[in-house]
């Protein structure tokens, strides 16, 4: 692509990445990683952020090489070619794209019911799910625009939203809360980084503007590198606020939603409720992009022939039916699967999809010209993470990880099916 079409800077290409992060996941699983490191969360946030840099690594080195707005999916292709385990973990991708509107739905659905004083019935919960994908669907179905031009707005407004939270909140930090004696087992640390790794999953959407980046050689390597260590040090600042400012019943009894307990000490209820309405928009504008997102991922695959035809229909530039496919699956994950198992599995669900690209990365070393030491430690970081985090919530939740391995059987019996099959016969 000529450098006079590339439209997209620096800064821009950061702000793809924290975007990306910095969507619901913040909200949705702050409590959780709580409940699970107490005094130590900052730390289960620092060894999820440096799973995600090693990451991006390959995610940066890749996409200098393949300039394409497949992303992921190019990437994998390109190392095993249209093979049995190419096509499953492309349709894991777009099923673990469900997965997180269905995360961003329950946390919308958390922090919405905090209006609803005296209210705590399933009914209301499962409303307010529902309406959390429905509307952002419908939103996607009238215009596409309208969801790249607010995303930028929104972005802005949570990072400004977090600052305000740390600069206010700091000097009620107590920092017998963050002491080692508050600390839990090295192995539950780093299975709490496990779980709430969804909240970094988004720095790889930088590679899907690749085509659009300037300079992209020098670019695109700052943009991975600076948007991930940005937002470990504001995830960090966030964690110590939350944990040294405000009593840890608080916060467990809140869990689904500690971001707004965590503003209560300096800004009081007035803190609360801002926050709370900021996680709406938040988990609002996330599910908006991501079911744009995952519509034209659901588009890209079909007409690559790796999933149905009909997602590759469009009308008016708009892959209705990819829309309506990804609203309908995501209510029903949504509405059938608890907020805590839905981070277990969005969270495994990436980690084992960043692995095979790390593999793929490995692979390509000498045509991405990449330090294959590198390479090495970020595939047995992720390996790693996920092994640990099936092996946690074995003991704790079991039916997270059997829908998990249902996910993978599903993903790969599909490939055999579908592409053993159809897609052959489709091609004689």
């Amino acid at each position: 692509m000529k450098e006079d079409n590339r439209k997209i800077g620096l800064l821009g290409a950061i702000s793809i990445g924290i975007g990306g992060m910095v969507g619901g996941g913040i909200f949705a699983v702050l409590g959780e990683a709580i409940s699970l490191a107490h005094g130590a969360t900052y730390i289960a946030f620092l060894v999820a952020g440096l799973v995600a840099l090693l990451t991006s690594y390959s995610y940066a080195k890749l996409s200098v090489t393949y300039q394409n707005r497949g992303g992921t999916v190019v990437f994998i292709n390109k190392a095993f070619k249209h093979k049995l385990l190419s096509g499953s973990i492309n349709v894991l991708l777009w099923l673990s794209y469900l997965v997180t509107i269905a995360l961003y739905a329950s946390a919308f659905a958390s922090y919405g019911a905090t209006f609803f004083h005296g209210v705590s019935a399933d009914w209301l919960a499962h409303i307010l799910v529902s309406v959390a994908i429905i509307l952002p669907a419908l939103i996607n179905l009238v215009s596409s625009s309208f969801v790249s031009k607010s995303e930028s707005f929104i972005v802005s407004i949570k990072i400004i939203l977090l600052l305000v939270i740390i600069v206010s909140g700091f000097s009620f930090v107590d920092k017998n809360n963050l002491s080692i004696s508050q600390w839990e087992s090295p192995l539950a640390i780093v299975s709490a980084g496990m779980i709430i790794f969804v909240a970094y999953e988004g720095f790889e959407l930088i590679a899907n503007a690749a085509e659009e980046i300037k300079e992209p050689k020098k670019n695109l390597p700052r943009a991975f590198y600076g948007s991930v260590i940005f937002v470990i040090i504001l995830y960090i600042l966030i964690s110590i606020v939350t944990v040294g400012a405000v009593d840890e019943a608080q916060l467990i009894n809140a869990k689904d939603y500690a971001l707004a307990v965590a503003a209560k000490p300096a800004l009081g209820q007035l803190g609360f409720s801002i926050v709370a309405v900021a996680a709406l928009l938040s988990t609002f504008s996330a599910i908006n992009a991501t079911i744009y997102g995952n519509a034209r991922l659901g588009y890209f695959l079909a007409k690559e022939g790796e999933l149905p035809s009909v997602l590759s229909k469009e009308k008016k530039d708009i892959p209705q039916d990819g829309i309506y496919i990804t609203t309908l699956f995501s209510l029903v994950i949504a509405n059938s699967i608890e907020l805590t198992e839905i981070a277990i599995i969005a969270s495994a669900g990436f980690l084992l999809i960043f692995a095979v690209v790390n593999i793929s990365a490995f692979k390509l070393k000498k045509e991405i010209q990449a330090n294959g030491v590198i390479l090495g430690l970020a595939t047995i970081s992720s390996l790693s993470a996920l092994v640990l985090l099936l092996e946690h919530t074995y003991k704790k939740d079991v039916r997270a990880v059997i829908v998990f391995v249902g996910f993978i059987i599903f993903s790969i019996m599909f490939e055999v099916i579908y592409g053993y099959f159809i897609r052959k016969r489709l091609a004689l």
